[in-house]
């Protein structure tokens, strides 16, 4: 089975998480101990990336140890060209679209395109939209950013998304942001969009996941609780209100 079908599946019955690990935060082995602690929290997947300070190195260990701790599925969610290796299970081949940079819509994903093919890695194309407050990932791409109260823009990038025949959309807030997106803005994506959705950033609590959740999101991710070293506790209640079980 390929990750997307394992991912589409599980959606099919309700929202499904995602553990967000950066390989320049921590170690590999404290990334496969924390692999392990969201499985066991109820996590579906886990997606291993960032938005700098990504090698060949830290990528390709922190797979490895996540695969081995968690036997959870891995999937690249940003690096570069000559991070991208073997280890992986399959790669989010994404267009950040409201980038001003060509290299996150066009040229990076050109330079990549052979190394993935070339490694027989699992390619899945998503579009992805840089939400107010943005964080670093906004100014490392120079995204022109989508405004918290700017629904008509949002419907807007993620019909586009559509149209350019992506099989996911993210909608991200950034990692650590202290607002993530407003439900209003899910619901109104997924009432116009059929395409799977994955919101993420700034969801630190229960009631932020859940109200993802009920907004419409299919994958919803946490990525700064594990940063922070949050308890189990917690993490097993963002996860379990992110489920909806």
């Amino acid at each position: 089975m390929t990750v997307k079908q394992y991912m589409l599946d599980k959606i099919a019955k309700g929202t499904i998480h995602a553990s967000l690990i950066d390989p320049d935060k921590q170690s590999a082995e404290k990334a496969g101990e924390m692999a392990k602690a969201m499985k066991e929290a109820g996590s579906d997947v886990v997606f291993v990336g960032g938005s700098s300070g990504i090698t060949m190195e830290n990528l390709s260990a922190t797979a490895k140890a996540v695969k081995e701790a968690s036997g959870l599925p891995v999937i690249l969610f940003g690096g570069t060209p000559d991070s991208i290796n073997k280890e992986l299970d399959a790669v989010f081949f994404m267009q950040i679209v409201n980038s001003a940079d060509p290299r996150f819509i066009t040229f990076g994903q050109v330079m990549a395109a052979p190394v993935i093919a070339k490694l027989g890695l699992e390619s899945i194309s998503m579009g992805y939209v840089i939400v107010e407050p943005g964080m670093t990932v906004a100014r490392v791409t120079n995204a022109k950013v989508v405004g918290q109260d700017e629904i008509e823009k949002a419907i807007a990038y993620a019909l586009a998304c559509k149209m350019f025949g992506f099989e996911f959309i993210y909608f991200e807030a950034g990692s650590g942001a202290d607002r993530p997106i407003p439900p209003a803005m899910i619901k109104a994506i997924k009432t116009y969009v059929d395409l799977p959705l994955i919101i993420g950033g700034g969801i630190k609590t229960p009631e932020a996941a859940e109200a993802a959740r009920l907004a419409g999101a299919d994958i919803i991710v946490t990525g700064t609780l594990l940063e922070q070293d949050a308890d189990h506790d917690q993490i097993k209640q963002v996860i379990t209100a992110a489920k909806g079980n």
